[in-house]
């Protein structure tokens, strides 16, 4: 077993605009890092974290990363015989839409599994990745942790059991993501979200998430563009992200091929097919969030096809 090991693990962006806790990628910033090390002592404790602003429990019981470190070393019946001390170094803004439970699960599960020598798959490993978004907001869906651990793009096709799709990522695709500093808790923003819909709708979305995996397939930028548009959910979550409809606006006027909410907002996402114009949305609409009194933080990334990586 190694004496200590250092793990980053991405951000990510779930739903993909039209594909609702089915879709999600990877990006390359921002992200979690865990420094993980053996101890003498049995068992699993949290030695620090930082970036967090307070805000996370370290109690090795409630904290996410720790939780689930434990559940996979009582699942390989080993939780008598292993210690590790952990460190989180939270490198993105906590309730952001951007996966910020799902990255540091994912990076603590990779750091213990590296230390044990890799005994399971990330196929393996996903299952406890869940568990870890559970503990945090309360539903135990993989559209962050599976692109978080897998990288690129994933699709769920199941849930029970779970059946995870890895997807090609088009080479030329670039997201520009903006975290308006707004609060919108997942939880909250789940509770919005209709229970029924109307059946031509819901044809609408089922034709929209097929076009955009057909297209993700053929790198079809212009079927792409056609696809990711959400009419089910992003009208609803939409009310509770200040200026929304405005920056959706400078997005496509700036040739972005789509626009929408990352995971349950309050981050937004304008996907596009070249960096530079990535960077000019970005920009922009920072820039107008600012003239609004609203600060945020900007992010430009390439799809991330390796997920979480060992550090020296």
């Amino acid at each position: 077993m190694l004496s200590e090991v250092r793990v980053f693990a991405p951000a990510t962006v779930a739903n993909m605009i039209c594909g609702f806790d089915i879709l999600g990628f990877a990006v390359e910033e921002p992200g979690d890092e865990v420094i993980m090390r053996r101890t003498q002592q049995p068992g699993v404790t949290i030695r620090e974290i930082t970036g967090d602003d307070g805000r996370l429990p370290l109690d090795p019981g409630k904290n996410t990363v720790s939780a689930c470190v434990q559940y996979l070393l009582q699942a390989l019946n080993i939780s008598s015989k292993v210690g590790v001390e952990i460190e989180l170094h939270k490198h993105m803004p906590i309730g952001s839409g951007l996966g910020s439970s799902a990255a540091s699960t994912v990076a603590g599960l990779f750091a213990i599994n590296t230390m044990l020598g890799n005994p399971l798959t990330k196929e393996e490993l996903l299952p406890f990745c869940v568990e870890g978004e559970r503990l945090a907001c309360g539903t135990g869906h993989a559209d962050n942790v599976a692109p978080a651990l897998y990288g690129g793009i994933t699709l769920i096709r199941g849930n029970e059991p779970l059946d995870v799709i890895s997807i090609p990522s088009p080479k030329e695709l670039v997201a520009a993501v903006v975290f308006p500093q707004v609060d919108v808790p997942t939880r909250d923003a789940r509770q919005l979200i209709k229970d029924k819909v109307l059946l031509k709708d819901a044809v609408t979305q089922w034709g929209n998430i097929a076009g955009l995996v057909a297209a993700l397939f053929k790198e079809d930028y212009d079927l792409i563009a056609r696809s990711m548009k959400d009419i089910l959910i992003e009208p609803t979550r939409a009310i509770l992200i200040p200026q929304f409809y405005e920056m959706k606006e400078i997005a496509l006027k700036n040739s972005a091929l789509s626009f929408g909410i990352s995971g349950s907002g309050p981050s937004v996402v304008a996907i596009t097919r070249d960096e530079k114009i990535a960077r000019d949305i970005a920009d922009k609409i920072q820039a107008h969030l600012k003239d609004n009194e609203i600060e945020s933080f900007g992010y430009v990334s390439r799809v991330n096809v390796e997920g979480p990586r060992i550090l020296d």
